[in-house]
């Protein structure tokens, strides 16, 4: 117990107290001045608040719509789509290798009219819409593009984010399907359709929050995660296309964890990495090297044990993010290590961010831990040890290439983690101090077998009422895209239209380009 006090989560040891000798100097800059250790916005919060974007799925499009409408009369200003395993790997719902994940730890989202149930009654010009996908990425964007096409919006005026982050898929979660540079070539033509045709999104939410909740440190959480975004541009301009075309709209995805001030420290020193890097590899922009990220609450340190305790842990961690600075928010319910959030907990996930704008007075100046000796002095170590890893990476030739090292890395700091709570060393309350004997929260689940059964026959109707010479036509082209260097992008659109199913072009491209099989 001693020891833990005496270093933060990752391992920074912490001193007794902090003055000038323990840092380097403080941050210079104003917010909103390179290199944005303060902020990207010169006055914080004060003329926005962050974005409060539940991530919400929930098996059927038609009950994610009921709650994505629940969520927005209650003052939510951003959706976030969380979709089941068989959508993220490629697999329509009435596949073999989907049978029992359908709609378990998402909505399932096979076709086109999936989408048109899924957004029932919402404008796609009036929402900003995140969806967290990474394998299938183009082939749900390429859905809501038609959706948006159906709706009348032009798509100059759709505005979100696809995670589109496929490399982290092979260092920390396994959600990934096609060989590492075929998954690339799909990621650069996502960004270079969206920089034609799609201006105001997102087109990569580049992931540090599953490399956290897999065990990583704070500093392997950056390290790792800006070295895929290394990867991503060098990708790109190997493509033709330009670094302020694309860059300006880099976002990223980190993960706000329960060591308060290093959580802040890290968002810090995340801001001046990512700038110096892009300015001094590139000579970005301003614009273009300015770190603009998401952030979620931990899912990893919820408890099962005393669920009501994470109530207090989420708290924490959302003010962890806001003193960062996040862009926007996700706030976990306090009873996600046990059961999908009912409506209760989700609700109380809202008014903690509401509560934190309103009330907390986090908002009312920029950088509020700026100059706080311990945190500049955390924020230095942090950034210090982050490079040392990218030097590591670099070494072994960049992220495609260090896949290895990186899953490594992470597997031992989790390993060191978990034998820290085992022994005692590092205290979680209600699992190994101050435990009660508890009966066992009691929550409902779905019947996911009636749900399972009810979207395979939404699927099979979807399928007898399209035009199969259509079909045939759109998944040749599909493939004859592939089996090229042209941008599948538009293809894919074409594909949705016609009712062409997530699990039908995924097959089109593992005929094409193999699975990899690392």
């Amino acid at each position: 117990m001693a020891e833990a006090r005496r270093h933060t989560d990752s391992g920074i040891e912490v001193d007794p107290v902090y003055g000038p000798d323990e840092v380097d100097g403080l941050a210079p800059e104003q917010p909103g001045d390179f290199p944005f250790t303060r902020g990207i916005y010169p006055g914080g919060y004060r003329g926005r608040v962050w974005t409060m974007r539940q991530y919400a799925g929930f098996g059927t499009a038609e009950e994610t719509n009921e709650r994505f409408r629940y969520l927005l009369e209650r003052g939510q200003t951003g959706l976030s789509v969380a979709f089941d395993l068989p959508t993220q790997m490629g697999y329509d719902s009435d596949a073999v290798m989907a049978s029992g994940e359908v709609g378990r730890v998402g909505v399932a989202i096979d076709s086109i009219d999936d989408m048109r149930t899924l957004f029932s009654g919402i404008r796609l010009d009036e929402v900003s819409t995140s969806m967290t996908i990474n394998s299938t990425a183009g082939i749900l964007l390429a859905l809501y593009v038609a959706l948006g096409d159906e709706q009348g919006v032009p798509r100059s005026e759709l505005s979100g984010t696809i995670q589109n982050d496929v490399l982290k898929e092979y260092i920390a979660r396994g959600t990934y399907i096609y060989p590492v540079d075929q998954s690339l070539r799909l990621v650069t033509d996502i960004m270079a359709f969206c920089a034609r045709e799609v201006p105001k999104w997102n087109t990569i939410s580049i992931s540090g929050y599953h490399i956290r909740e897999a065990g990583s440190t704070a500093p392997q959480e950056l390290a790792f995660t800006f070295a895929n975004g290394l990867e991503y541009i060098e990708r790109a301009l190997a493509t033709g296309m330009e670094l302020e075309s694309f860059a300006p709209r880099l976002s990223f995805f980190f993960a706000a964890h329960n060591d308060l001030f290093e959580e802040v420290a890290k968002f810090r020193a995340a801001r001046r990495l990512w700038s110096t890097l892009l300015r001094d590899r590139y000579g970005a922009s301003d614009r273009s090297s300015q770190l603009r990220f998401h952030t979620q609450t931990g899912g990893s340190t919820l408890t099962a044990q005393q669920p009501l305790n994470n109530v207090v842990r989420v708290a924490i961690q959302a003010l962890a993010a806001t003193l960062g600075g996040t862009q926007s928010l996700h706030t976990n319910g306090y009873d996600e290590a046990l059961a999908l959030p009912g409506e209760e907990s989700a609700s109380l996930a809202l008014r903690t961010q509401q509560i934190l704008a309103a009330e907390s007075g986090v908002t009312r100046t920029a950088d509020p831990l700026g100059g706080s000796h311990f945190v500049e002095a955390l924020t230095d170590q942090v950034e210090a040890l982050a490079r040392e890893y990218l030097e590591r990476i670099e070494e072994l030739g960049g992220a495609a290439k260090a896949i290895e090292y990186m899953q490594d890395e992470i597997h031992q700091a989790a390993y060191r983690f978990q034998m820290e709570i085992e022994s005692g060393d590092r205290a979680v309350v209600g699992v190994n101090t101050h435990v009660e004997d508890e009966a066992g929260a009691r929550f409902s689940q779905p019947d996911y077998s009636a749900l399972e059964s009810g979207q395979i026959e939404r699927l099979t109707t979807a399928r007898a009422v399209r035009d199969v010479a259509l079909v045939r036509s759109a998944l040749a082209g599909v493939r004859s895209v592939a089996a090229s260097d042209g941008n599948l992008m538009p293809q894919l659109v074409a594909a949705v239209k016609v009712g062409v199913t997530l699990g039908e072009i995924s097959d089109a491209l593992r005929h094409e380009w193999g699975t990899y099989d690392g």
